[in-house]
């Protein structure tokens, strides 16, 4: 069941591959269906809140007419930085599956852990690692072609 959502981040992540943007994307689920998906739209859109995770919430509480989405899944490829973390917290997302740690911003335990930080008032099962060496790829090819540029 992972590993299938977590192949629909993917083909998300090489949309933002394809227009030279980091290589992020994310999936919603509810109930078994995917009700939401997204890619990194950073650079195109010029705007630093168009994570995969962002625009994948403000589309799935469009389908559900509600900013909580308490019964949902997000999988995305890369561990969320601490913006997408947050995000995730105040929807009240209650599971996040990602394919690859981000030792650069990563916040669902790599760098910090806001999803399961006790001071907040919700958190977030973590489940780690599904596709990871896919996930982990993409983005190693990506910045492997950008510095080659």
């Amino acid at each position: 069941m992972h590993v299938r959502f977590m192949q629909e981040a993917l083909r998300e992540a090489r949309k933002s591959f394809d227009i030279n943007e980091v290589p992020i994307g994310a999936v919603i689920v509810r109930d078994g269906e995917i009700i939401s998906k997204a890619y990194n739209t950073r650079n195109s859109d010029s705007n630093p809140l168009h994570h995969a995770e962002i625009l994948a919430i403000n589309k799935a509480a469009k389908v559900i007419g509600d900013w909580r989405l308490e019964d949902c899944t997000m999988y995305v490829t890369l561990e969320p930085c601490p913006m997408c973390a947050g995000a995730i917290v105040q929807a009240r997302i209650p599971k996040v599956v990602f394919g690859s740690k981000s030792h650069k911003a990563g916040a669902c335990g790599t760098l910090m852990n806001i999803l399961q930080n006790d001071k907040l008032n919700h958190k977030a099962e973590i489940i780690e690692g599904i596709l990871e060496e896919d996930c982990s790829n993409l983005i190693k090819d990506f910045f492997k072609a950008l510095r080659a540029k």
